[in-house]
């Protein structure tokens, strides 16, 4: 079953230094853009990450440092990283829990404003596992019927990651085929920062997720302890999370003026 778009939307894939998104740093992008009347476009880009790839990361994706020598830097790509995706939907796998935090990370360091005001995303992996609850590769094998070749390859997880997501609209009569239905139902939390710090209670209150003040309205903390903004600020903290919270902290402000 082909995509029901009312937009473009791009299905892409990271590969990286490891799993840390405020430390770690992508080597290789893969990004394939499907439009509304079937077109679809695909670019990959090598990333020189500035640091040494560990061995262990070389070990998933095959990526060393030698072979990303003399590839762009990710700032000097950003931008057209961006104007690639910039009207688009995003879906990937497990992309909510780490691409697109991973991402939004990178764009933030190289001075590009990105946010997901004005689009949505479509976890495959999470439809996945509430329907099937397994990996890329069995996915890809109980959908599609096929072995995924070079598995961990940006570019193999991305197309996979498309026709996984088709076969899962022919399979499931349940999931509308729109795009807003997909994101909705591939949400595990209301989160705002991407990173998962930040996220929505039932009621629609922004509380944080972690720490001492675990579970506690983010505006009642820092109406308490002012200081825990600045020690957030200074800390190790994605500067996506730290965006968010200055913006839910300059509106209460406004809101109080």
């Amino acid at each position: 079953m082909e995509l029901n778009l009312k937009r473009p939307i791009c299905f892409f894939d990271l590969e990286t230094t490891g799993i840390q998104v405020a430390k770690d740093r992508i080597v290789e992008i893969s990004v394939l853009k499907i439009h509304p009347k079937g077109l679809q476009e695909k670019k990959t880009w090598l990333v020189n990450p500035e640091v040494p790839i560990p061995s262990d990361a070389t070990a998933v994706h095959g990526i060393t440092d030698e072979k990303v020598q003399h590839a762009p830097k990710f700032k000097e790509i950003a931008k057209d990283i961006y104007q690639w995706i910039k009207d688009a939907d995003l879906a990937g796998f497990n992309s909510d829990r780490f691409d697109i935090p991973m991402l939004a990370e990178e764009m933030l360091r190289a001075g590009v404003d990105f946010d997901m005001k004005n689009k949505v995303s479509v976890d495959v992996q999470t439809i996945f596992h509430k329907m099937e609850k397994r990996t890329l590769e069995a996915a890809y094998r109980f959908y599609c019927d096929k072995s995924l070749i070079d598995a961990h390859s940006a570019e193999a997880d991305t197309m996979a990651t498309y026709e996984v997501l088709k076969a899962q609209l022919d399979r499931y009569p349940e999931l509308k085929n729109e795009v807003a239905h997909l994101a909705s139902f591939s949400e595990r939390r209301k989160i705002l920062d991407y990173a998962g710090f930040i996220a929505e209670d039932e009621h629609g209150t922004p509380v944080f997720t972690f720490g001492k003040h675990k579970g506690q309205a983010v505006l009642t903390v820092l109406e308490k302890e002012p200081g825990y903004y600045g020690w957030i600020q200074q800390a190790d903290f994605p500067l996506y999370t730290k965006k968010v919270l200055t913006q839910l902290r300059l509106s209460a402000l406004k809101t109080t003026n």
